[in-house]
């Protein structure tokens, strides 16, 4: 079945899928995002093979992806949810600063990439221009 963008964005919500192999830092980001209401956490996912299968079935507007991840790492996962699911953007959360790490990203279709350490209001800025590129 082709992928049909829900009109969530005529709400002004962001559905969101967060992917990172460390349990509280997922946790700890779907309670921050939750204190927003234009982003609505529906889904987590432990690496890049779940983000990727979890795209498949519930179409995010976005994922906030780490780089550095078991079983599949990002920059796959990046390149394949770009490929199967082209209206889902995605948008990098690391703590690494390899260069050519970020660089790969952003060629497999990353929106942008931020360090771990940033604000939750530079986060949810972030996410909203993603969306807008």
């Amino acid at each position: 079945m082709p992928y049909k963008k829900a009109n969530i964005m005529a709400n002004n919500v962001i559905r969101l899928l967060i992917t990172d192999d460390h349990g509280g830092v997922r946790n700890s980001l779907r309670v921050v995002m939750s204190t927003y209401d234009d982003i609505e956490v529906i889904g987590e996912a432990a690496n890049g093979q779940e983000a990727v299968a979890l795209c498949e079935q519930i179409h995010p507007d976005l994922v906030l992806m780490d780089l550095v991840m078991p079983i599949m790492d990002g920059v796959t996962a990046t390149k394949l949810i770009r490929q199967c699911c082209p209206e889902t953007r995605v948008l990098v959360l690391t703590s690494g600063t390899d260069p050519d790490l970020i660089t790969a990203a952003l060629g497999a279709g990353a929106k942008g990439y931020l360090q771990k350490y940033v604000s939750s209001d530079v986060l949810t800025r972030a996410l909203w221009t993603a969306m807008a590129s």
